[in-house]
């Protein structure tokens, strides 16, 4: 039997991007979800066109429908942010764009915050890249620290990052790092690209192991549960077993939702109902 509850079932507004945010609060609120991850872009809530008191605003939409933030992620898989890069400048950028994504998450009443590798040139030496997401994150720890929030690691996919895209990595990551605001997280699409399973990751990150995008995959793409072909049943069954207590967010990032939202969710739920 799943130990897997509905209350660990939580919504994203990326496939709601082109509808208000108001909109994708009321649909969370009408499909009984309790807690949300906010994807941090424009036109929704990009940090770096916001003041302070415009981050309380929203977090008052928010409050008013009885959410909780469990996660902020700020969008950083595209143009101009990488943690990783070689010119200084950027690299410098991107910490900074991080920092404020941070006091945003305060703001938000999130206990998380969502960073990714980012990804070094194919053409030079790994280890170089490497160094500098490390240092890129013990700097981030630090205001982690700072502020009291946990830092949610996610492995991209090989095309997207050279550095971190499987468990071994991550855990190599966090090891160097050692920082206890730093933690591990899966996302189910690069978990499968990479030929491995919530085992691979439980085994090595244990209690570090602290978030999850629980979605659909052929594998590749952020699919509705049943768009795929990825192993929802040995999913479920692997996440009772390992005892995951923590969210499952819904990312849904291809754009074949965009246009009817709602109905991503409730396909989802409907595909879910039979394992939860």
């Amino acid at each position: 039997m799943s130990k897997i509850t509905r209350d660990q079932l939580t919504g994203m507004n990326f496939h709601y991007k082109h509808y208000p945010l108001e909109y994708f609060l009321d649909a969370m609120v009408r499909y009984e979800f309790k807690n949300i991850e906010l994807w941090g872009a424009s036109p929704h809530f990009y940090v770096d066109d916001m003041s302070i008191q415009e981050m309380k605003q929203v977090k008052k939409e928010i409050d008013k429908r009885n959410l909780s933030v469990v996660c902020f992620t700020p969008e950083q898989c595209v143009y101009p942010i990488n943690l990783a890069a070689k010119e200084e400048r950027i690299r410098e950028k991107s910490i900074q764009y991080f920092i404020k994504s941070a006091e945003a998450a305060k703001v938000l009443d999130a206990p998380m915050l969502l960073v990714t590798p980012g990804w070094g040139y194919e053409n030079e030496e790994r280890k170089e890249a490497w160094k500098r997401t490390r240092d890129s994150l013990e700097r981030l720890s630090k205001v982690a620290a700072d502020l009291e929030l946990t830092l949610a690691f996610e492995p991209l996919t090989r095309v997207e990052s050279n550095l971190v895209y499987d468990s071994k990595s991550l855990k190599a990551m966090l090891d160097e790092v050692n920082s206890p605001y730093l933690k591990g997280m899966i996302d189910t699409i690069p978990m499968a690209l990479a030929n491995e399973d919530f085992h691979d990751y439980f085994s090595l990150l244990k209690e570090d192991l602290v978030h999850i995008h629980f979605i659909d995959g052929k594998p590749e793409g952020h699919l509705v549960w049943g768009d795929g072909v990825l192993p929802l049943q040995k999913y479920i069954d692997q996440l009772s077993e390992i005892g995951y207590k923590g969210s499952l967010t819904l990312e849904y990032t291809s754009y074949q939702y965009v246009q009817n939202p709602d109905e991503a969710i409730e396909r989802t739920l409907k595909a879910l109902s039979s394992v939860i």
